[in-house]
């Protein structure tokens, strides 16, 4: 699976995101090209090298003549929808939007449809955006990743004055996302680039095993005490051609004082909130003490929403937490249609063979309406996806 990992050394900005980009391979002149389906002609893309404490990087202003810089969602909305870009890039590129409109709506006391987009309201950012989706479209990324985001301290100037770092807006759209603090007096994750990340990244954490292809630098504006780049790896994760391989969260309590009942409440919670699986185990503490190991995995950002879970619903004291490995089986989910109803089943394909997975929860149902075991209902439902593989 073609993977793209941000590594967001000094933060993450609109134009840091898309100089990445094109340091990595991403054709310059496609990306005007087709950014010119937008039909606004008041910018024009440059694109220079520079170097940031010695490094190598892109560097893309977008310059604009006769800004208007405030707009409401409805005439974002009307740019993108009036343009020739594919409807993929038209769907992101207005949930990106509409989702700073919410924060930005949230902040100021007004509905996302009444409030003004000042900075963000940009042509500038408009580019920014509708430009990195293209370079997502057109490089084939399938799967985005993020390491965790830095946060500076300090103000900036804003329409409304002075606003304090991180922004209102950045802050307020990184809610449960890994975040950490560093001691840098300049805003280094712009609301830009926090909408772009925490939509587009399916996961927030290290860097999953994978066989890179391409790096890329892109380069913000300021020189700082550390390099003020946001770097891209570009490869393919499922490097064993056959399943994917990819980076979890594992952790585990033992438990010896719970009401075994709450047992159910507590994994429900933990699949509601993201968890990937839940188990316990029956072990032996000291003193000679019964007690349930539970266990949870997890992808990285989520593991903090579990440990809390852990912590306020059980009488755990303390959670181990290790970084694992997994590798799974890609897979495809369809209903198929047998006598007794339809009932969705898993597709797995290893070394030229078929798996098929019938949903439990389904010939359970089905089962129960039709007064018939639930291995029968399971068998059919096999007996009908073979079938549809023939087909």
């Amino acid at each position: 699976m073609k993977t793209l990992y941000f590594d967001c050394i000094a933060g993450a900005s609109g134009d840091m995101i898309l100089g990445a980009l094109l340091d990595a391979g991403l054709s310059f002149d496609k990306l005007k090209e087709k950014l010119n389906l937008l039909n606004l002609d008041e910018f024009k893309l440059t694109l220079i090298k520079v170097k940031k404490n010695g490094f190598a990087a892109s560097k893309l202003d977008v310059i604009v003549k006769d800004e208007k810089h405030e707009r409401h969602f409805a005439d974002i909305k009307n740019i993108i929808e009036q343009s020739h870009l594919s409807e993929k890039v038209k769907k992101d590129a207005l949930k990106i939007f509409w989702a700073l409109c919410e924060q930005e709506g949230a902040i100021h006391d007004s509905s996302p449809e009444k409030v003004h987009l000042h900075e963000l309201g940009g042509v500038d950012t408009i580019v920014d955006v509708v430009g990195i989706l293209v370079a997502l479209e057109l490089m084939g990324i399938k799967k985005i990743i993020s390491s965790p985001l830095p946060f500076g301290r300090g103000f900036v100037n804003g329409a409304h004055g002075k606003i304090p770092l991180p922004a209102p807006a950045t802050a307020a759209l990184l809610k449960n996302i890994p975040v950490y603090g560093i001691d840098i007096n300049h805003e280094l994750v712009t609301p830009t680039g926090a909408v772009l990340l925490k939509t587009l990244a399916s996961e927030f954490g290290k860097m999953p095993a994978m066989s890179i292809h391409n790096i890329g630098y892109g380069a913000g504006t300021r020189d700082m005490e550390i390099p003020n780049i946001l770097r891209v790896f570009i490869g393919e994760t499922n490097i064993h051609g056959e399943y994917i391989t990819e980076q979890l969260i594992l952790l585990e309590t033992n438990i010896d004082d719970q009401n075994p009942e709450f047992y159910d409440h507590i994994m429900n919670l933990l699949f509601e909130k993201g968890a990937l699986d839940v188990w316990m185990d029956s072990i032996q503490m000291k003193k000679n003490r019964p007690a349930v190991k539970l266990s949870v995995l997890c992808k990285p950002g989520e593991s903090d929403k579990m440990k809390r879970i852990i912590f306020s619903e059980s009488g755990a004291l303390g959670v181990r937490e290790q970084v694992v490995m997994r590798h799974s089986l890609p897979r495809e989910l369809k209903s198929v249609k047998t006598k007794y109803g339809h009932v969705n089943v898993k597709f797995a394909r290893f070394n030229g063979n078929i798996k098929i997975i019938p949903e439990y929860d389904d010939c359970k149902t089905l089962a129960i309406e039709n007064k018939r075991p639930v291995a029968e209902i399971y068998r059919e439902a096999i007996l009908s996806a073979s079938k549809e593989i023939g087909k």
